[in-house]
């Protein structure tokens, strides 16, 4: 199983996978007008817009304040000045972390994601300087409990996956980019629910921690991933079975 399928163990296990925290409606307006930005505002031809909306949808926002996020995306309502950002460093024990902010203070958010790697045992680094490391991927988080990995393989692989994974807790799915909206229609064909869907940076190899480095590690990624300019964070940590274990209790 994957660096990545161990985190979202991890996170299955403590009940903080994505679409159970109830990110606030500021953040995921911003994630909607950055989208729009970028792609333009018809979800139908831009993915990254419409897993936004999803987002925000599942967590019960009202349509017009959708609409309003998505106008001010593509310039048809004023709104504020927003930038992409990415941080890069290096976490406890040489993890590879790489956080992907939207900003509209370069110079509040660049401090206060320095001071969250270094109280946390890690340094900010140079632009790529673990960026090389990771390749952008879809992936479906999916709980075991009632469908099993074969009913989701054949599913998935007729539809642009390209690898499933399994444990005790969870499935999950990897797609490219280009393939997502199609395998997430296709899993919810199925009748197949997904606990989490994103579009997110894997890494090709991982760094496998001990407890102490591992709690120091997630305790960082959650750091990062609350602060309110953060909109994905990634990186290449393995944690074995019995450490995930002594994590989640």
């Amino acid at each position: 199983m994957s660096g990545h399928s161990k985190w979202s163990t991890i996170k299955h296990k403590k009940a903080r996978l994505d679409a159970k925290r109830g990110k606030s409606w500021g953040k995921l307006a911003r994630n909607i007008t950055m989208a729009a930005k970028r792609g333009g505002g018809n979800p139908n031809d831009n993915t990254t817009l419409r897993l936004a909306i999803d987002k925000a949808k599942g967590d019960n926002m009202p349509k017009d304040t959708i609409e309003k996020a998505i106008k001010k995306g593509t310039g048809e309502l004023e709104g504020e000045s927003y930038e992409d950002v990415v941080y890069e460093g290096y976490g406890a024990s040489g993890v590879a972390v790489m956080v992907h902010a939207v900003t509209d203070n370069r110079n509040r958010t660049a401090p206060e994601m320095k001071k969250i790697f270094e109280r946390n045992g890690g340094n900010l680094g140079a632009s790529n300087c673990v960026a090389w490391m990771f390749t952008q991927k879809g992936i479906f988080i999916i709980s075991a409990e009632n469908v099993t990995e074969d009913q989701i393989m054949d599913v998935a692989l007729e539809n642009g996956a390209d690898d499933v994974s399994s444990s005790a807790e969870i499935h999950e799915v990897t797609c490219a980019p280009d393939d997502f909206s199609v395998l997430k229609q296709a899993l919810e064909d199925a009748g197949i629910e997904i606990q989490s869907a994103d579009i997110t940076n894997i890494a090709a190899n991982t760094v496998q921690l001990d407890l102490a480095a591992a709690r120091k590690i997630v305790k960082m990624i959650d750091e990062l991933e609350d602060h309110d300019d953060s909109e994905s964070v990634s990186s290449n940590f393995d944690i074995p079975d019995d450490v995930i274990a002594e994590l989640a209790k």
